[in-house]
């Protein structure tokens, strides 16, 4: 595999160990422990890929990275958060907020982009950690990852039927064979609306990674055309009303300075979900070049469009006034235009779709990179001769989720992956 442990000295270790049996258990010890720490060359990682395995299609450009970055990012939080964090942190200063939290964002993203052009691989950040600090931490990382992308992405695809069902006109007029449904015997309440989406979007990644893209920039472009709906009619609304919000004695910060930076802290989950346009950095043509664009445009288009939609509506209504749980939605209704919500809804539930395509895209191939190092099965590191994907992980990715996101709530799941 091309480790940076020095493989001759560990075979002399061994030889020298036969001659006494504390010394062979020392050097048992020794070299159980230098497994931990050993790590991958960079060179010898590209030999592994190209020698070893067959590789994924080169498909994606520069386009392709940004639809999925941007598509990653943007979740439904955006149209809720802005409530909560302009009620509680910032006030009218919410847009400084998501100014502050986007530049944090953009150092780690700019770490992203150098590691993964230097490193065009398969397994983003456990594959950084297997060359940067060990197989140990790798080992840890690539769990935790795995943990991540498979129980946030069940719980995305749980909170999609609520939203969905808004469109239908209430809370519960979804069909029945899509609607949640109560088990008293087992006293849980399973989602088939989850569970049929997830397995719908894991028949995309199926397809390849430029038909799934594809796709993901079309449900992208959806929720992006809301949010620009948004902005726009927003926009006409404060001009013709005054900006109300921005007229307060208070002021911009009536917080304070610390509550606008108390506010970047809490907007910045919202950048979560650009690391999955380096998990693809193995699939993209150019990607010395096009890593670090992609990655760059897709923080940048989602950081201008959070600040845009913040201007709007912390101006049409005074902070204080604002709706925690659907803040844009009542901005809008608070000046007669009810019917924007079906809109805005759109906008939510497209967001939630593209998020869970990229909670999805990137966990196959983080368990193809663990199988190729030797730390899974092998059966996960294969690679379809047609489409160019790791069509088993897909498959087990999807089954995981979808059990996952039919049988257990958003709590429970949040639950799972949360420290505290």
């Amino acid at each position: 595999m091309g480790f940076l442990v020095d493989k001759q000295k560990e075979g002399q270790g061994q030889a020298q160990g036969q001659g006494g049996g504390s010394n062979s258990n020392y050097n048992s010890s020794w070299s159980g422990l230098r497994s931990l720490v050993r790590r991958k060359q960079v060179d010898s990682a590209h030999r592994n890929i190209s020698g070893h395995h067959q590789q994924l299609a080169k498909e994606l450009t520069i386009p392709h990275l940004i639809a999925i970055g941007v598509g990653s990012t943007i979740g439904a939080g955006v149209y809720i958060i802005v409530g909560t964090v302009a009620r509680e942190h910032t006030g009218p200063a919410l847009s400084l907020s998501f100014l502050i939290a986007g530049i944090a964002a953009a150092l780690s993203a700019f770490c992203y982009a150098e590691l993964a052009s230097r490193c065009p691989s398969a397994g983003s950040a456990y594959h950084y950690s297997y060359i940067c600090i060990g197989e140990g931490a790798a080992w840890l990382i690539g769990w935790a990852l795995i943990l991540e992308y498979t129980i946030g992405g069940a719980a995305v695809a749980r909170g999609i039927s609520p939203n969905l069902a808004m469109l239908f006109g209430g809370p519960d007029s979804l069909p029945v064979f899509l609607a949640r449904q109560h088990i008293p015997g087992l006293d849980i309440v399973v989602d088939p609306c989850a569970a049929i989406l997830v397995f719908v979007v894991t028949g995309l990644l199926c397809k390849g990674i430029k038909e799934s893209t594809v796709a993901q920039a079309f449900v992208t472009s959806a929720n992006v055309c809301a949010m620009l709906f948004v902005i726009i009619a927003g926009t006409y609304l404060g001009f013709k009303t005054g900006w109300a919000g921005y007229e307060l004695p208070t002021g911009y910060f009536p917080f304070g300075v610390d509550g606008m930076v108390a506010g970047s802290a809490t907007v910045f989950f919202a950048y979560i979900g650009f690391d999955s346009v380096a998990s693809t950095a193995e699939e993209v043509k150019n990607p010395q070049r096009d890593l670090p664009l992609g990655i760059g445009l897709a923080l940048t288009t989602c950081c201008a469009l959070y600040m845009l939609v913040s201007v709007v509506i912390v101006g049409l209504v005074p902070y204080y006034a604002m709706d925690p749980d659907t803040p844009i939605s009542s901005a809008f209704a608070h000046h007669g235009m009810q019917w924007a919500a079906y809109i805005i809804t759109v906008g939510a539930v497209t967001a939630l779709c593209s998020t869970l395509m990229g909670s999805l895209l990137p966990q196959p191939r983080i368990l193809m990179a663990m199988a190729r190092d030797g730390l899974l099965p092998s059966l996960f590191s294969d690679v379809h001769e047609g489409t160019q994907i790791p069509l088993k992980s897909t498959i087990a990715t999807g089954i995981g989720a979808a059990v996952l996101s039919f049988t257990m709530d958003v709590s429970q799941l949040a639950g799972m992956v949360s420290p505290c």
